[in-house]
């Protein structure tokens, strides 16, 4: 290697700074609560070639680490076969079909060409959650879709803007398919300025240091991030591991799905075989072949934390397509809830079958929802429509150093819930009750982390109410000896009287009218080790603090 380690370092946390800056200017720009308060959405560099990933922002989602580096290869290859119009310099397209690399219809992906001297360098390419994206339900969360025309509206890679324009046909068919269309032009606009924002910080890093010097620096960081995870990885003694997952069910037919997971260990490499798990599903539940190696990746990054993101870092592990199974969604298979809820139930997989191999290193399961809750209707107030996305935190497992945390973002996110203060600014709702889920961490040696216990009333108008959740069967597993963390539990009070939803935690198109009121309480973490192990201070201070 040529370059030195002080330049290869500059180089490295200079390519993370510009996704960062990114990452910054789409949340700040955006109109959405989900975007510009809760940061559901990333932006990242990819190779020109073959769309490796060459950096991701370290605020963005970590589910989109892999489906991003996956959609840009497709957009890639569509546009050399002909398939997909080539780019001009200041072009940007749009896509968010699942089966092309994406997750859910609404994660909507921006792509632009980044050009250095009049040939494509690299691309920057951003993803970010739309509140609506049409379908048979506000907020496209469809807990009974059979088909995914029934889940919103599906874009193929075109460009929506051309040489810096954005076109205005395009624009309004997307407009004329989405409810609450004439909020989505910030969304629209915040997306792409985070693009151009990426663009003048990538100019002044290759002004500076010369487009050959970063170049070798990017191939290098690749070759270094691989040779790291190999290192890491024989931190796992060879031989075969395996675990199961369940889904509660599909939102169609009211029974779990299995995720049954195999990893094969040799010398610097890790083979992923979901083969055994169950067959694609009539519901939503539905994973498409890039969120499921996503999963895969973002969990491997969550037990090898030190790791540097970039394509580097996946060459060592093998995900092998798992045909014929619900984690290799084809169309028409609807797939609304693979992103925020399958996702996490593979990455609870890939936890539970190398706990034991690496004790020290791997959690007990976490929450593992989303909370997907969307409420779509009218306020008479201010005689508009409106699309309400709530997405919320849960505990996370313990491990083998402390408790797990309570509250804590998805297994796939950094995202946050939005502040109850911007939703009820919003949205004609109020929060009766937003607090720690009291008891529902798992026992243990180090008990899980506590649930989200939260109440939201219907002030006004009247709405529909849909939920896409998971882990209201079956609460997130300990692991080593402790106990499984508690359920999801989800409760809508239409005049007065309770209802609980056939799927626990899987409903859509629930009326509602003012004073209604739905109480979500988001599962706890799993336990770690067994809880007659647990120090009795530990014991007592739970009890003093209501936490048991």
């Amino acid at each position: 290697m040529s370059i030195d380690p002080i330049t290869l370092s500059v180089i490295q946390a200079g390519l993370q700074q510009v996704c960062d800056e990114m990452d910054l200017s789409f949340s700040r720009a955006a109109f959405s609560p989900v975007i510009a308060e809760a940061n559901d959405r990333s932006d990242g560099i990819y190779a020109a070639d073959d769309g490796a990933l060459i950096a991701q922002g370290a605020g963005g989602l970590p589910v989109f680490v892999g489906t991003m580096q996956y959609s840009t290869r497709t957009l890639i290859e569509m546009i050399a076969e002909g398939r997909v119009a080539a780019p001009q310099p200041d072009d940007i397209y749009i896509v968010n079909d699942p089966y092309l690399g994406g997750t859910h219809l609404m994660d909507v992906r921006f792509a632009r060409p980044f050009y250095r001297d009049g040939k494509i360098f690299c691309w920057l390419s951003n993803t970010g959650h739309w509140p609506d994206t049409g379908g048979s339900v506000p907020g496209g969360f469809s807990a009974s879709a059979t088909s995914v025309e029934q889940e919103g509206l599906r874009l193929p890679p075109v460009r929506l803007f051309k040489q810096g324009v954005m076109d205005e046909e395009i624009y309004a068919i997307i407009c004329s398919n989405i409810r609450v269309a004439d909020q989505r032009i910030g969304d629209v606009k915040a997306q792409a300025a985070a693009l151009m924002v990426g663009e003048e910080r990538l100019n002044a890093l290759l002004d500076r240091y010369g487009d050959d010097v970063v170049r070798e620096a990017i191939a290098e960081l690749r070759v270094r991030a691989r040779d790291q995870m190999r290192s890491l990885i024989d931190e796992i003694p060879d031989g075969r591991y395996t675990s199961t997952a369940w889904i509660d069910s599909d939102g169609v037919v009211n029974e779990p799905l299995a995720i049954n997971l195999t990893i094969d260990k040799t010398p610097g490499h890790l083979v992923f075989d979901f083969s055994d798990s169950s067959p694609p599903c009539q519901g939503p539940m539905n994973s498409v072949l890039a969120t499921t190696l996503s999963s895969v990746y973002l969990a491997m990054r969550h037990i090898f934390p030190e790791v540097p993101v970039s394509a580097g870092a996946f060459e060592p592990l093998e995900v092998r397509r798992p045909e014929g199974t619900f984690l290799d969604a084809h169309y028409p298979r609807p797939v609304s809830g693979c992103a925020a809820e399958v996702s996490q139930r593979i990455a609870e997989a890939v936890f539970a079958a190398l706990v034991d191999a690496l004790p020290n290193r791997v959690t007990a399961a976490p929450a593992g929802t989303s909370g997907n809750f969307a409420l779509g209707g009218h306020d008479p107030l201010t005689g508009r429509d409106f699309v309400m996305y709530q997405l919320s935190g849960g505990g996370y497992g313990g491990n083998a150093d402390h408790d797990g945390l309570a509250n804590g973002c998805s297994t796939i996110g950094i995202s946050k819930a939005p502040p109850v203060e911007i939703m009820e600014q919003n949205f004609p709702v109020l929060y009766h009750r937003y607090a720690l889920r009291e008891g529902s961490g798992g026992e243990g040696r180090h008990r899980g982390g506590l649930g989200l216990d939260y109440e939201v009333e219907l002030r006004r108008g009247w709405a529909r109410a849909s939920f896409v959740m998971d882990h209201g069967r079956f609460g997130p597993q300990g692991a080593l000896g402790g106990k499984d963390g508690a359920p999801n539990v989800v409760e809508v009070w239409r005049g007065g009287e309770m209802y609980t939803p056939e799927h626990l935690s899987k409903e859509q198109d629930i009326p509602l009218q003012a004073g209604d009121r739905v109480r979500v309480k988001t599962p706890g973490g799993g336990g770690y080790g067994p809880p007659s192990d647990r120090p009795k201070a530990l014991i007592d201070e739970d009890k003093l603090l209501g936490r048991t």
